[in-house]
């Protein structure tokens, strides 16, 4: 396995996270995954507890990551920011700054929306969970809070990314 680098940051950060916090969410119905995400010094998480996590971590991410291409990928487009046309036939010259664009904006994009899905599976789970009783309150409000700011920060970074690659890769 490479060693963590600015090259593979993006994409471990855009799909283990979002894989990993829906899988928290799980955790609330899943002994499994409970012992797999052990946080105390009595329940200290293994070696293969760790690798089990992180595998399924990324296999549960590249899911979402799917979910988000079908739902959020789809209201942008619908809601005003449409793919621009790009001509790749330009892309010899300029790959490297169409790999900047993805390191800079596209890859906070997929990590942004791609949280806003898992954010919303996580809290499906929590609100689901037999040990969960509370009224609707301040857990709420900072859920549908952080999921503005997801989906508004999703926006953006599209909207940044593909207007940017326009100016690159213009027909």
């Amino acid at each position: 396995m490479q060693p963590v680098s600015t090259a593979n940051l993006g994409p471990l950060v855009a799909y283990l996270v979002p894989g990993a916090t829906v899988l928290l969410g799980a955790s609330l119905f899943s002994p499994t995954l409970q012992g797999w995400f052990a946080a105390g010094p009595a329940d200290q998480p293994t070696i293969g507890g760790f690798l089990y996590l992180t595998v399924t971590s990324l296999a549960v991410g590249m899911t979402v990551n799917a979910v988000r291409w079908a739902t959020i990928d789809q209201l942008h487009v619908r809601t005003g920011l449409p793919i621009p046309r790009l001509d790749f036939s330009k892309l010899g010259p300029n790959v490297e700054a169409i790999n900047l664009l993805n390191r800079i904006h596209y890859e906070h994009y997929q990590f942004h929306s791609n949280m806003f899905v898992a954010t919303a599976i996580a809290y499906v789970c929590f609100r689901m969970a037999p040990t969960t009783i509370l009224p609707v309150g301040w857990p709420d409000i900072g859920f549908l809070s952080v999921e503005t700011v997801f989906l508004a920060t999703s926006r953006d970074t599209w909207r940044r990314f593909y207007s940017r690659a326009a100016q690159v890769l213009a027909p």
